[in-house]
């Protein structure tokens, strides 16, 4: 986002936006498990607004931005205060596995596009030492995570690898990156900092927006709109995610009080001048697994020669349902922002940002439903299992629907590459209505119940949406049948 926009967003105001959210979730939310701050999604819009008003007046941008704020607080509080989010419940699969593939693939674009920075003025050997630091970097942090489903060390070893596995990464391969040697030829670009508590370009932290020629404060307005669109499904399905199905959660949820709250974070962050906060799609459930307590067992499973298998199963159990994980991580992000720890910060490779985006981006693909559908599809028959759903509908019907999750995708990332971005929101709201009007229309009800549900299952995030909503396929199921018995009872007065 700093190299996008010419230095005006840094390293300080990102700190000083999450830090102001984390203290206001975490203290105020109904859903302090929700964790809120700086998403890629974010960046994309704010950067894609700087280069807009390059083509008019780009010295309007600070005030300007702190327009597009207001007018998407307004447009929180009006959304909350009707209950607008209520609509959430009708959120399914179909879109919210193709959102996850979408920022999954922006993350890493702009995993690429931070690396390509590496390159510039010829310097080649930086380049490629920093992609190197990058896929050894997200190598590690997979790795590591994936040590939390192995039966290596303890349990008490495992979930401490698998919960720290980015700080203890990142700790490594800032190290690595100072070695002597020949490594000492390499110049990595390091993250740019500041003075501590200062903006990063030249200004204070609030400008005289009121300065903002009455034509340009309306012209913010749908730009304040499309903010709003974007974060009623980004922070609403991170929620979601956060409280899914899979986690025994005991409190309710509070969505239209949350959302209120978030347009206040979006007011003060728009005076200050800082990126708008909002929850994090990738983090939020990953917040909520390292807070559940799982229980390991262990299964003999015999084969047909007589040889017993050992296998372990994890099943969760519980879940610590509180506010103070969320409050550490604001008094965390405080503290990078005094000046000792911005040096700290100051000596990490820009490249370990290209690999925070790699591996959070492919922990949005690797166990998306999309992919398990292409690789369903792609498997050979005879090692299907056959417990899978899948195998009761045709292959043909799983490849259509998978077709327009992957259509809709692929429409949201071109767009995503052009000065257009800011209209990707509409296309991902979008893709609700078309589940409920257009698929019911194209597939079975069959098939449906197999390759798509709710996303909000949890009865604890139900009871926050006025409850389980009739999917249209059953509804047009159930007049179907209606007309059908209405039918049955006029043939037989007829044969009477």
């Amino acid at each position: 986002m700093a190299h996008n926009t010419e230095s005006f967003f840094g390293i300080n105001e990102a700190l000083l936006s999450s830090a102001l959210a984390a203290v206001v979730f975490s203290l105020l939310s109904a859903q302090p498990l929700t964790v809120v701050g700086i998403t890629g999604l974010i960046s994309l819009f704010n950067y894609t607004i700087f280069h807009i008003l390059q083509l008019h007046d780009v010295s309007l941008y600070p005030n300007f931005m702190v327009w597009v704020g207001i007018w998407s607080a307004i447009f929180h509080w009006l959304t909350a205060i009707f209950n607008l989010c209520d609509y959430m419940r009708t959120v399914t699969d179909f879109s919210a596995e193709t959102f996850a593939l979408y920022v999954g693939t922006i993350y890493i674009i702009k995993g690429v596009e931070e690396l390509s920075i590496n390159f510039y003025h010829n310097t080649i050997l930086n380049g490629f030492a920093s992609a190197l630091v990058a896929v050894l970097y997200t190598l590690t942090v997979y790795l590591l995570q994936k040590t939390g489903a192995t039966c290596l060390f303890n349990s008490t070893t495992r979930s401490i690898l698998s919960d720290y596995a980015y700080p203890l990464a990142t700790v490594f391969w800032t190290g690595f990156s100072h070695f002597p040697g020949n490594l000492a030829d390499v110049d990595f670009i390091r993250l740019p900092t500041t003075r501590a508590f200062f903006p990063t370009a030249a200004r204070s932290w609030v400008v005289s927006f009121w300065d903002l020629p009455v034509k340009w404060i309306f012209v913010a307005a749908p730009f304040g709109f499309l903010m709003t669109l974007l974060f009623y499904y980004d922070h609403n399905v991170s929620s979601l995610t956060a409280q899914a199905r899979s986690f025994p959660l005991k409190k309710p949820a509070g969505f239209h009080w949350d959302f209120f709250l978030l347009g206040w974070t979006c007011l003060v962050a728009g005076i200050l001048n800082i990126p708008l906060p909002n929850g994090l799609v990738p983090q939020a459930p990953v917040h909520t697994i390292s807070l559940t307590n799982y229980e390991d067992e262990v299964q003999e499973l015999k084969t047909k020669h007589g040889e017993v298998t050992i296998r372990k199963d994890t099943t969760a159990k519980s879940v610590v349902e509180q506010r103070l994980s969320h409050f550490i991580m604001a008094l965390a992000i405080i503290g990078t922002m005094t000046g000792p720890l911005l040096t700290v910060l100051g000596l990490m490779p820009r490249a370990l940002f290209s690999g925070v985006f790699f591996i959070v981006g492919w922990d949005s693909i690797e166990s998306n439903g999309i992919m398990e559908k292409i690789l369903f599809l792609c498997r050979e028959a005879r090692f299907q299992s056959p417990s899978d759903p899948l195998l009761t509908i045709k292959r043909s019907a799983i490849a259509h629907y998978v077709f327009w999750q992957l259509l809709g995708w692929a429409c949201t990332v071109a767009i995503s590459q052009t000065i257009a971005a800011i209209g990707f929101p509409v296309l991902i709201v979008a893709l609700i209505p078309f589940r409920w009007v257009v698929m019911p229309r194209l597939f079975e009800r069959r098939e449906l119940q197999v390759l798509d549900r709710l996303t909000a299952t949890n009865e604890v995030v139900l009871v926050s949406l006025g409850g389980r909503p009739e999917m249209p396929e059953e509804k047009r199921e159930r007049l179907r049948l209606g007309r059908d018995v209405e039918s049955d009872g006029r043939d037989e007065e007829k044969s009477d």
